[in-house]
């Protein structure tokens, strides 16, 4: 059975998803076999998976990204990915 997860998540950090918080976001995301799709609205998804596509996005600070998992490790990835954002991409804020 395919899981599926439609969650919000608002980015932290200061720089927002700039080149590095996007790539360690798109290595994060391509470490599991589930689609994830992230934008800012549920209409425009693109693939987390792809470091451009996360940059043409330009979420800065305080911007709320629409994320859609789906595949069998969808809760996995998700959790991951939460605590990534969370942790704000591993910088200092």
């Amino acid at each position: 059975m395919s899981h599926m997860i439609n969650i919000e998540l608002t980015i932290v950090n200061k720089l927002g998803l700039h080149a590095r918080a996007a790539a360690k976001l798109a290595s994060t995301a391509g470490k599991y076999g589930c689609t994830i799709k992230t934008g800012r609205s549920p209409e425009k998804l693109v693939d987390a998976k792809s470091v451009m596509s996360l940059m043409l996005l330009a979420a800065n600070q305080g911007t709320v990204l629409h994320f859609h998992f789906e595949g069998n490790d969808a809760e996995k990835a998700h959790r991951d990915i939460e605590q990534l954002i969370e942790n704000y991409f591993g910088e200092d804020q």
